[in-house]
């Protein structure tokens, strides 16, 4: 938009703030207990407990940096109005921090109520998701400093979609359509002038359900029904499809972005007789594929249980439990306190989509009982941390005797 004022960022990481800011957010997140069982190749015995840990889990750079900046942005800013879009990332704990920190939480999509209360004095953090075109474009027009901590890998997608309107191919975009991360990619593929057009799809019978009108045509006015609320402002199917190309929310199962490529390519190959109008690149956060290969490799191993610690709401923890549940019994919990008993695990339930309790006989008994447990990309290592201290005790081994059977430092050579 020609007319509309610049956002106006402002560079939080100076050399003086970063390491009072790094102190801080060390104190607030990281695990002694995680650091030296990872340092014992990820496993613990105690008695006839065993916990695992997956290679790769908890925070990826992007999450550290998101936090950092937004930690900075509290020092540097200690005196003015500090507001965050929406949640820095799906955690409740972090987000509770910077909540103690006074920094105030506006919602992702701000109404005009909130954005007529907010002045150029006030300083707006933009989360790790990223934020929507046009909501940047309110807070520019408010005259707000803004902090940017959107990830990396997130504006890799948003140059692959803008590239995708520029060729004048739509973007067809593997996520959840009311996900943070998702709308504000849908926003760059409208292109600079909104000439752009998108449809994001979910699941592989979204896919099909493309893929068949790709191939036959159809109603557009029951294919328009169907993905209401997640196509571009006056998408056409007859026309919006005829060139397409793939992008997707960096936090999907890989399988299943790779699956979905798989079969749009096969429809246009089978309308056009070549795959001319179809582009695609892997834009799979590179953290978010590294949790999940590593939770593939771990339950090669034997295991009873499987814990996965995160938000709810976390798209990348989501998959992790779809993962592992295929393969034993898996428990998405928020923390530590949703191991309430030995035979009662509060957790959320992704088909009921809700949190419930559920009674197990997986952790009773004297028996040995091997326990995995993994987190996503936002999960912070206390959290992990907690949740091992928790399985010992509700097993019988107490933090103290926890501490003292951990593996200490390699012993230098007398």
């Amino acid at each position: 938009m020609p007319n509309m004022p610049a956002v106006r960022r402002v560079n939080v990481r100076t050399p003086e703030i970063m390491p009072l800011v790094q102190a801080e957010v060390e104190e607030h997140y990281r695990s002694p207990i995680v650091e030296a069982v990872r340092a014992a190749g990820g496993s613990l015995t105690i008695g006839s407990t065993t916990i695992r840990l997956a290679r790769q889990f908890g925070f990826c750079y992007g999450v550290e940096r998101a936090i950092d900046l937004a930690y900075a942005a509290r020092r540097v800013f200690a005196d003015r109005n500090l507001y965050l879009l929406g949640e820095i990332i799906h955690n409740p704990e972090v987000n509770r921090q910077l909540e103690e920190m006074n920094i105030r939480f506006l919602p992702s999509r701000p109404g005009d109520e909130e954005l007529q209360s907010l002045n150029p004095e006030d300083v707006v953090i933009v989360p790790a998701f990223g934020s929507e075109t046009a909501v940047m474009e309110q807070i520019a027009a408010r005259g707000c400093a803004t902090i940017d901590t959107t990830c990396g890998d997130v504006m890799s997608v948003w140059r692959r979609v803008r590239d995708y309107a520029k060729r004048g191919h739509t973007s067809i975009i593997h996520g959840k359509a009311s996900h943070e991360e998702t709308r504000a990619t849908a926003s760059r593929a409208l292109g600079e002038n909104t000439h752009g057009h998108y449809l994001v799809i979910l699941t592989l019978d979204d896919c099909d359900a493309v893929c068949h009108y790709i191939q036959h045509g159809g109603s557009s006015e029951a294919f328009l029904a169907r993905f209401a609320g997640a196509a571009s402002p006056g998408f056409n199917p007859d026309t919006h499809l005829l060139r397409i190309g793939v992008a997707n929310q960096t936090t999907m199962l890989k399988s299943e972005t790779e699956e979905i490529q798989r079969r749009l390519r096969a429809a246009v190959e089978s309308r056009d007789g070549n795959s001319t109008n179809f582009l695609a690149f892997d834009t799979i956060c590179g953290a978010t594929q590294e949790r999940q290969d590593a939770l593939f490799d771990m339950l090669r191993q034997p295991m009873d249980i499987m814990i996965v610690v995160g938000g709810y709401n976390s798209s990348n923890t989501t998959h992790l439990v779809e993962i592992a549940e295929q393969q034993l019994p898996t428990f998405f919990i928020r923390n530590a306190a949703c191991l309430a008993s030995l035979e009662q695990i509060v957790h959320f339930d992704l088909h009921q989509k809700k949190e419930q309790a559920t009674y197990t006989d997986k952790l009773h008994g004297d028996g040995p009982v091997t326990i995995g447990i993994t987190a996503g990309a936002s999960c912070p290592n206390n959290l992990i941390e907690d949740t091992i201290v928790r399985l010992f005790a509700l097993r019988g081994t107490s933090r103290t005797e926890l501490e003292a059977a951990l593996p200490g430092p390699p012993q230098e050579p007398a």
